[in-house]
């Protein structure tokens, strides 16, 4: 019955925070004239591809930034985390909603590992300012691809025994590695790295279900993202023509991307958990190679 009441604080804090959003929104528009219908088409579908995609673990800042330069929608390229932040918001907390109300996760380590993630957002920026993002990126793509391969190897080698459908949350010893894996992926995030890929291997090398890490991972990065969605909202940095078709064509992507995912077995998954590690760790190599030069 606890359980259940505090499944249902989450779910109405989050319904909360896209009316909030979609408030700052509007107010923002009203105040400052601006029409948001504007590039509502080239936006639209640009939030279909790239929230379809983030929620099947792809993530959203290379789809976006790459459909952004092809369609010239923003062209500044300073604009860019502003308007991403803006226009995907509310879909990563459809994202969110939507999993933690269809995946049955133990709240425990839901939240306790949502905790650690945002703590590790917001102490990140003053702990990472002097890392070098370029060592970062090359070091978390090959740990991912390495991740990937030993994942390839433990599904060729003993198929079917290496998951537990039924467990559905971790405990113990497990909890508590959990907790630091995010609180150092939290900030990694506050670097502007990704958290699917690494919560979606962590979980299958736990000997868990990589469905239990999709309302983990997404109710991260709702929290992270709405923690400063205000002051980007109220920037003047955001590139306003598109944002709204964005929004709507991404709540549609992610709805479908969900159907897609829970309609998934076991096997197909790991499958797509691999695929998902080794692109995200190819692309973050990319990456770092190019900053080195």
């Amino acid at each position: 019955m606890a359980n259940q009441f505090i499944l249902r604080m989450i779910q109405l804090l989050l319904v909360s925070l896209i009316i909030w959003v979609v408030y700052l929104i509007l107010r923002n528009a009203r105040r400052h004239r601006v029409r948001l219908t504007d590039k509502f088409f080239t936006g639209f579908g640009i939030g279909l591809v790239t929230d379809l995609l983030d929620t099947l673990g792809i993530g959203t800042f290379a789809t976006t930034t790459t459909l952004f330069k092809a369609t010239q929608l923003v062209k500044d390229d300073r604009q860019i985390p502003a308007t991403m932040t803006t226009a995907h918001v509310i879909p990563v907390l459809v994202e969110a909603l939507c999993f933690i109300t269809i995946v049955q996760v133990e709240l425990t380590t839901l939240i306790c590992m949502a905790a650690a993630a945002f703590s590790g957002a917001f102490f990140g920026a003053r702990l990472t300012k002097n890392w070098n993002t370029q060592k970062v990126q090359l070091i978390l793509g090959i740990l991912l691809i390495i991740a990937a391969f030993f994942m390839v190897y433990r599904m060729l080698t003993n198929p079917g025994a290496d998951i537990a459908n039924n467990i559905r949350g971790l405990s113990g010893i497990k909890l508590l590695i959990g907790v630091v894996f995010d609180f150092i992926i939290g900030m990694l995030m506050s670097m502007g790295l990704g958290n699917y890929a690494p919560e979606l291997i962590f979980f299958s090398l736990m000997g868990i279900s990589p469905a239990v890490a999709l309302p983990v991972m997404m109710l991260n990065a709702a929290m992270i993202m709405i923690a400063g969605s205000k002051q980007f909202i109220e920037s003047g940095r955001v590139h306003w023509p598109g944002v709204l078709g964005i929004t709507i064509g991404g709540v549609i992507g992610v709805l479908i991307a969900a159907f897609f995912l829970t309609s998934l077995d076991i096997d197909k998954l790991k499958i797509l958990v691999v695929f998902i590690a080794l692109y995200t760790g190819l692309l973050l190599l990319r990456s770092g190679l190019i900053r080195a030069k």
